[in-house]
């Protein structure tokens, strides 16, 4: 087949079109918005709801269920927190988003809400105090089902002691382990003969203990 000049160079013209209208991944299109409000987001406590508006939406073009942390300054360096908000379909983006962060030595960058130490909760007009709750850990095929003893627990709010007892658990085995590695939940009051249960700040060693046996 014998091509003509001009059908070259349509050809080539017709390949830098395409080429040049390649888009970036929204992960890349992410990080470089980020790179270029790096000192906004550092610094967010000077602006915080319009920072944290602008992040919601720029990351929400990767994902609608992504949500995000921060963490304090230490050491000139900020914990950057990339969640799926326990959404196990987002789980994907979390890791392909924080996969493709380029070098930002002021940040440190983690897949998914850490474990961190239990503290207080306060839930639609209802506060739990950390230290009062209690877990029972069950087998559960090749997970951990779990009881949650919230004192002070009531039927009639059944959704929101469920939501304080997912927060707990939450903080303390953290969002990727709660979605990957907890069976059944169930939430109720303490009973007098609970002899299984174990404090809240006891549960991430024994909950891997459990889970590592299977």
């Amino acid at each position: 087949m014998t091509f003509t000049r001009s059908l070259l160079i349509a050809i080539a013209a017709m390949f830098l079109m395409l080429t040049g209208c390649r888009r970036n991944s929204p992960e890349a299109d992410f990080w470089q918005w980020f790179q270029k409000n790096e000192a906004s987001l550092f610094d967010f406590e000077r602006d915080q709801r319009a920072v944290f508006d602008r992040l919601s939406a720029e990351m929400h073009k990767v994902d609608p269920s992504l949500t995000f942390e921060f963490g304090p300054k230490q050491g000139g360096q900020r914990e950057f927190v990339i969640s799926a908000d326990g959404v196990r379909a987002a789980f994907p983006r979390v890791v392909s988003l924080a996969s493709s962060a380029p070098p930002l030595p002021r940040w440190k960058i983690i897949k998914f809400r850490p474990r961190r130490e239990p503290a207080d909760i306060q839930f639609h007009g209802v506060t739990v105090k950390a230290q009062s709750v209690s877990v029972e850990i069950h087998p559960d095929g090749e997970k951990a089902a779990l009881t949650v003893l919230i004192p002070g627990y009531s039927a009639s709010q059944r959704q929101t002691f469920g939501g304080i007892a997912f927060l707990f658990l939450d903080q303390a085995l953290g969002e990727f382990d709660v979605e990957t590695h907890v069976g059944n939940v169930d939430v109720r009051a303490p009973l007098p003969d609970d002899s299984n249960a174990i404090p809240l700040e006891a549960l991430p060693r024994a909950f891997d203990a459990a889970v590592l046996k299977r």
